[in-house]
């Protein structure tokens, strides 16, 4: 849970994204490629987190 005195659309938001199975990654990656991989998505009206899933899932796809 957070910590401090969080508000309850915190906590509400905390618990639905523990319900549906979101969790955080973080990466290390080169600037240069992540502006370009920002200003792209912003180009065609996508989000970054759309794009990489779709990514992530054609990765496993190919892997199989």
């Amino acid at each position: 849970m957070p910590v401090g005195n969080p508000k309850k659309s915190t906590l509400r938001t905390k618990k639905y994204q523990e319900k549906v199975g979101y969790i955080a990654k973080s990466f290390k990656l080169k600037k240069d490629i992540t502006d370009r991989f920002t200003a792209t998505c912003q180009e065609r009206g996508e989000s970054q987190a759309a794009v990489i899933t779709r990514l992530m899932e054609s990765y496993i796809t190919e892997g199989k």
